[in-house]
């Protein structure tokens, strides 16, 4: 899934890191922090959910992308709150995980 979405990034002319672990993501933004993240919720070691809760207790702001093969209540809720730009099921559609990162990122920028 990662190379995948690395080639689809960059067959749209965005630059994109992944990372194999919610963990070794969190460990990056010493480093550098993101424009825009897409989140798988199901990671190993630290769960998408754990991400996006650490992010909040960080104050780390940026828009946040979803995917999911799951559809738990917990997420559904997250969506629903605003607490993420987009909620996208796997298999997510190319067209629409750039779609919903242009726009992720176009608000980014003008907040």
């Amino acid at each position: 899934m990662r190379i995948a979405l690395r080639r689809l990034l960059r067959s749209a002319d965005l630059d994109g890191e992944t990372f194999p672990s919610g963990a070794e993501f969190l460990e990056s933004l010493k480093a550098r922090q993101p424009d825009c993240l897409v989140l798988d919720l199901h990671m190993p070691r630290v769960s998408g959910f754990a991400v996006h809760a650490r992010l909040t207790e960080m104050g780390i702001r940026l828009p946040v992308i979803v995917i999911t093969g799951h559809d738990p209540d917990e997420a559904s809720e997250h969506a629903l709150a605003g607490a993420v730009s987009a909620f996208l099921r796997k298999p997510v559609d190319d067209q629409a995980l750039l779609g919903a990162i242009k726009v992720a990122l176009a608000h980014s920028s003008t907040s």
